[in-house]
């Protein structure tokens, strides 16, 4: 038999969704300050299909797990310098004067992603773990354009943890 909804099941007032505008990153160093934050994306991840033949059929099995690129864009402001904070971090990995790599420990760095309800309480929170800078795009500049200077970065992290 059909189940039979009421009324107020179907009705869309009763959630509160979440906000793009209603968000915050938080470095558990001073990497980043987070006034320069104008737009994150989420973490996505990818899992790959091991496909079994047999005879003249296929079967799937969940392969490897990878979590995807984080791009990020931020304000460049004239102090503190968010270009000086991201090849302060870049630098970690390798330094381009003398060449020298740096160790997975030093570059790698902790952050979390959190969304925030409409009156500031985090609600979901993401833990990145082991991310460093894969790509950085310190934006063009143009005589003709008042806007502000942004910065784009990409971030290759090791795992990202739902908290909640």
């Amino acid at each position: 038999m059909a189940d039979v909804r009421a009324v107020n099941q179907m009705l869309a007032d009763t959630f509160e969704p979440k906000r793009q505008n209603r968000w915050f990153f938080q470095f558990a160093e001073d990497v980043l300050p987070q006034f320069v934050a104008k737009t994150f994306a989420r973490p996505t991840f990818t899992q790959e299909a091991v496909t079994i033949d047999y005879i003249n059929s296929k079967r799937y099995l969940a392969g490897k797990f990878e979590w995807g690129t984080i791009a990020l864009t931020l304000h460049d402001p004239i102090a503190p310098s968010a270009s000086q904070k991201v090849m302060e971090w870049a630098r970690l990995a390798h330094e381009t004067i003398s060449g020298r790599d740096g160790y997975a420990a030093f570059y790698k760095k902790d952050f979390s992603l959190n969304l925030m309800d409409p009156v500031g309480v985090t609600i979901e929170q993401w833990d990145i773990k082991g991310g460093f800078i894969s790509d950085a795009d310190f934006g063009g500049l143009d005589y003709t354009s008042g806007e502000p200077v942004e910065i784009s970065i990409t971030v290759r992290p090791d795992e990202c943890i739902l908290r909640y």
